[in-house]
């Protein structure tokens, strides 16, 4: 049971991820765009790719996070790594919240910020992954 809570843990996370990867750089280009036909493209390809990929795979990653932890709670919440990767995970979720900030202000045409705030607003995921892997993996404390 643990391998496929594991197994489907790893795979939602990697479609979450992979949302939260591209839809930033999404914004980079809508936020260069200057035609209408474009600007109108970015907000469909936004909304589908945040309410269709990346909330459902936030939700099942979180999901089969919870069901790890219930298969071995008293281990788990004894290790200061777990404690730490919870933080990074609750960082994540608040990152994830922060994309629907800017794509309901794309989506109002009310965004104010622009594409080099976005390239930069784009590197952060590879911040959390990082530190999530290192955490799970290397375990470092």
């Amino acid at each position: 049971m643990y391998e496929w809570a594991k197994a489907f843990h790893l795979i939602s996370m990697t479609a979450w991820f992979a949302a939260l990867f591209y839809l930033p750089r999404l914004f980079v280009y809508h936020a260069m765009a200057e035609d209408s036909i474009s600007i109108e493209r970015f907000k469909i390809m936004q909304r589908k790719l945040y309410r269709g990929i990346a909330n459902p795979s936030m939700i099942a990653t979180l999901g089969f996070g919870i069901w790890l932890l219930s298969l071995a709670p008293d281990y788990y919440l004894k290790q200061d790594w777990f404690i730490a990767k919870i933080a990074v995970v609750l960082a994540v979720v608040g990152y994830h919240y922060s994309c629907s900030v800017h794509l309901n202000r794309f989506a109002t045409d009310s965004n104010q910020k622009s594409h080099r705030y976005f390239r930069i607003f784009n590197e952060v995921p590879v911040l959390f992954l990082t530190g999530i892997v290192i955490l799970v993996v290397v375990k470092p404390f």
